[in-house]
């Protein structure tokens, strides 16, 4: 099963009051980021954040995004503000995003 726009663009509205917040499309899902850090994504029709121990604190409920991924956190809040101050609480805890390559960065020129 894959997500539809229409829950994704509930899931980006949820996700108004975080700043950056960004996303990417990868077959069928949505990767979230957050000052280009990747917390989470849409998967199933469900909102999905990373298991960091920030997110544990608030958090409980586990979900497997797809088959052989590891366990993230389903966040079940409808609030903005309460997804908000998750998110923000995740980003000291997650990695910096990954310098892109001279040859990632030319075959996305070229259309690869």
């Amino acid at each position: 099963m894959t997500t539809s726009k229409d829950y994704l663009a509930y899931v980006l509205d949820l996700l108004a009051e975080v700043p950056g917040v960004s996303h990417r499309a990868m077959m069928g899902e949505y990767l979230l980021y957050a000052e280009g850090k990747l917390f989470g994504g849409v998967y199933d029709e469900r909102l999905l954040v990373k298991d960091v121990p920030a997110a544990r604190g608030l958090l409980r409920a586990e979900a497997i995004p797809y088959e052989g991924a590891k366990p993230m956190l389903l966040v079940e809040s409808e609030s903005p503000t309460e997804v908000a101050r998750l998110v923000a609480a995740m980003l000291p805890e997650l990695p910096a995003p990954k310098p892109r390559t001279r040859a990632a960065s030319a075959a996305k020129t070229k259309g690869w």
